[in-house]
């Protein structure tokens, strides 16, 4: 009991903790007299405790998924989405039901036209539901938040009419922590950034981008840059944070594409 309250105290300080899960865990939550270094909560019905640095408790889960090729939603990133379909709306009230979780990921190749099912890549990433709205025609407004990045254990052979997979979280729990004053080249970043939207006659808010959190700069624009669907994938599943600004960084400084007129970023 003493142990939990401990666990449950400082997790409270570093996420955002579906409490009841440790209530529900405490009579197999077992830590063996050892260290705790972190705990992880996010996700009904599951846990993630960190010993000496390493996951010993990993946690799946099933997750419903929209395929939405050349884009790759990213922890702690900001989605807006206007849903009409009604397989996606029917995949909406499941969510709000529930944990209010919805899987975002890419296909393998843009197939969506002619294929119901196009094979989906190996990874996406978990938004939990954080803004809602009705409108008068039936339409769903909603803000996806992302959580946590997952790889795809198997897909289900579901009846709804959504794609249903299991999720496997695990490789990718440490999305659930907190970044700690992370580290951002960020003169470097906005030089090649500079570059590569004048090769695009692409626009942007400099004011912004120079002032704004490292996390949400580099998740911005590893959302919104105009990079390749392959790329994209390779900025979600990048293993960790430094990794993920050192691939935004080489795709930014490498890109030579052609330009694709007057848009722009804000």
């Amino acid at each position: 009991e003493q142990a939990i309250g401990a666990i449950d105290q400082h997790a409270r300080g570093n996420l955002i903790v579906e409490r009841g899960v440790l209530r529900r865990m405490r009579d197999s939550l077992r830590l063996c007299g050892r260290h705790l270094d972190l705990v992880l909560v996010g996700f009904e019905n599951h846990v993630v405790v960190w010993l000496f640095g390493q996951a010993v408790v990993g946690f799946l889960g099933v997750l419903g998924v929209e395929p939405m090729f050349g884009f790759a939603f990213q922890p702690r990133g900001q989605l807006p989405l206007n849903v009409f379909e009604p397989r996606y709306l029917a995949m909406v009230d499941t969510a709000l039901a529930g944990p209010r979780l919805i899987g975002m990921i890419q296909p393998r190749d843009d197939t969506s036209a002619t294929s119901l099912k196009p094979p989906l890549t190996q990874a996406g990433c978990a938004g939990k539901i954080t803004a809602f709205q009705e409108t008068e025609d039936g339409r769903y407004l909603i803000t996806l938040s992302g959580i946590c990045r997952f790889r795809v254990a198997r897909e289900l052979d579901a009846v709804t009419p959504y794609r249903q997979i299991t999720a496997d979280y695990t490789p990718y729990a440490n999305d659930l922590a907190v970044l700690n004053d992370p580290q951002l080249p960020r003169e470097r970043l906005l030089t090649a950034l500079k570059a590569y939207l004048t090769r695009r006659d692409l626009k942007a808010d400099w004011d912004s981008a120079a002032t704004a959190p490292p996390e949400a700069l580099v998740n911005a624009l590893a959302m919104l840059c105009p990079f390749e669907p392959a790329e994209k994938q390779a900025l979600l599943e990048a293993p960790g944070w430094q990794e993920r600004v050192d691939t935004l960084i080489a795709l930014l400084e490498l890109s030579g594409a052609e330009s694709t007129g007057g848009k722009s970023m804000n």
